[in-house]
């Protein structure tokens, strides 16, 4: 099982926050090229904090392949799946 690193969860609530920001810029009533910037900034950083999530368990799921002398091709097949997927 993997476990999440504490700068990949504060990496998530500040996404979170910028997400509170986009809400309170709407209720402001923001000009909407604005709010298209914040949410593009907020899919960038999801997408950044997708790629290191797969990252982190592509390492975990070779490393343990390795020390059980299996082949890692479908570890990395799985991870080049996912990454396709999330887009």
């Amino acid at each position: 099982m993997m476990e999440y690193s504490q700068d990949l969860k504060n990496r998530l609530k500040r996404i979170e926050g910028q997400i509170r920001g986009c809400l309170r810029m709407m209720e402001e009533g923001k000009d909407c090229k604005e709010v298209v910037t914040q949410l593009s900034a907020v899919r960038s950083a999801i997408d950044r904090s997708i790629g290191v999530v797969v990252a982190k368990n592509l390492q975990h799921c070779i490393i343990e392949a390795s020390n059980n002398g299996e082949n890692s091709e479908e570890a990395i097949q799985e991870a080049i799946d996912m990454l396709v997927k999330s887009r």
